[in-house]
């Protein structure tokens, strides 16, 4: 079987985690992507660490993260004969993706009205966008976090802001920006034209608030955080156990009332029947709730909730994650053979087909590990002018 993006070619001009996310995404899709890093350091995470796969000169781990799939080729933008195999390369290529700031490439004479590459899909992610008041910003996710509301939402009621635990503004710009260029070589398809795609992590953030900026949107009412607590759904939140915490998510009227007998208070299905009147009543229900699962260690509660069809879990740590069976059943850690570091660890891609593969075959480069390779199959260079262009610092 074939991966679905056999025969696309994408060149990655981006670094740290948005573009990187993408484009290992499209890696694993079957894309060939060509990851061109700075010579000496590359990308900013592989210094990233600890902890660090094979010791103080080995690979971070959040390079790992997110590079599976690639070839690196180093490149110096900074002198004339590296801009020139830039501009060779995209000629090559499908599509490029790159993060640098706004004008950033212009500086080059790479930007996308520079290359004039009709059939080439140019994605540019930055921070703020192209145009408004904020573009010329720099974009770092916990800035974004901040800025474009989320952390107002993440939280304890009494507590201080919170950003999310990962990097989800940079992880949902890279998701946003696979979908504009599977969007655009559809389009291309069709068409013959590649296009530029303009994509803000600030945009992604704001649009990926769903519920919570229609909560505002619709009441015009600024919404609070809640803790492990939902707006719109009750119950539907972390409570303590005799031993522990767990999570309960009653998603309809029907649930609450088998969940209402399972802790003992069957009665609480007719004074709070409706969703709507649970939320209204939220501060009346919940220690209602509360004290009765604080009787019971968390097992017990887990297994006959789930047994009645409630959805329930525990609060596992990654440990507990990548011990879970239906983690394990589905293979989502895996490894790969890396030829100086041995076997290193990966988490499987979670798209999976009928008819293709998508999972990469190549483990995350070692810095400049391809260089000759695609300079000399996709450019064909002699191997005495790839010396020479060593010789230069060019690569």
């Amino acid at each position: 079987m074939f991966a679905p993006l056999t025969d696309i070619r994408v060149l990655d001009l981006s670094r740290v985690l948005a573009g990187p996310w993408a484009s290992q995404i499209l890696a694993d899709l079957g894309a060939e992507v060509i990851k061109v890093e700075r010579p000496g350091t590359g990308d900013d995470t592989r210094a990233w660490g600890p902890p660090q796969l094979g010791g103080c000169n080995g690979a971070s781990a959040y390079f790992l993260a997110c590079n599976r799939g690639k070839k690196s080729v180093t490149v110096d933008l900074a002198l004339p004969e590296g801009r020139d195999l830039i501009r060779a390369l995209a000629k090559k290529s499908d599509v490029l993706i790159e993060n640098f700031k706004v004008g950033g490439l212009a500086g080059h004479g790479l930007a996308y009205t520079d290359l004039q590459l009709p059939q080439l899909i140019y994605c540019s992610i930055t921070g703020f966008g192209q145009d408004g008041p904020f573009k010329d910003q720099a974009g770092h996710d916990f800035v974004i976090q901040a800025l474009g509301g989320l952390m107002s939402l993440t939280g304890d009621a009494q507590g201080d802001p919170q950003k999310v635990g990962v990097a989800i503004a940079d992880l949902m710009a890279g998701m946003y920006a696979v979908v504009a260029v599977l969007s655009a070589l559809a389009d291309r398809a069709r068409t013959g034209k590649g296009q530029y795609i303009d994509l803000s992590l600030l945009d992604c953030q704001v649009a990926m608030l769903a519920n919570q900026a229609m909560n505002y949107l619709v009441s015009g009412q600024t919404p609070a955080r809640l803790g492990n607590a939902h707006p719109n759904i009750v119950p539907y939140q972390s409570f303590v156990t005799t031993d522990g915490e767990i999570i309960i998510a009653v998603g309809n009227d029907e649930q609450f009332a088998k969940f209402a007998q399972i802790i003992g208070r069957p009665a609480l299905a007719d004074e709070y029947p409706t969703n709507p009147h649970r939320v209204r009543n939220r501060n009346s229900l919940v220690p209602l709730i509360a004290e009765r699962l604080e009787l019971r260690e968390s097992r017990e509660w887990l297994a006959e909730m789930a047994e009645a069809g409630i959805p329930c879990a525990p609060i596992n740590d990654l440990e507990a994650v990548f011990a879970h069976p239906q983690v394990r059943a589905r293979g989502l850690a895996e490894s790969m053979a890396h030829g100086r570091l041995g076997t290193i660890p990966t988490v499987r891609g979670p798209m999976r087909f009928s008819g293709a593969v998508a999972t990469a075959s190549r483990p995350p480069p070692d810095l400049g590990e391809h260089t000759s390779e695609v300079l000399h199959d996709v450019l064909g260079l002699d191997p005495d002018v790839i010396a020479d262009l060593r010789l230069q610092g060019v690569v």
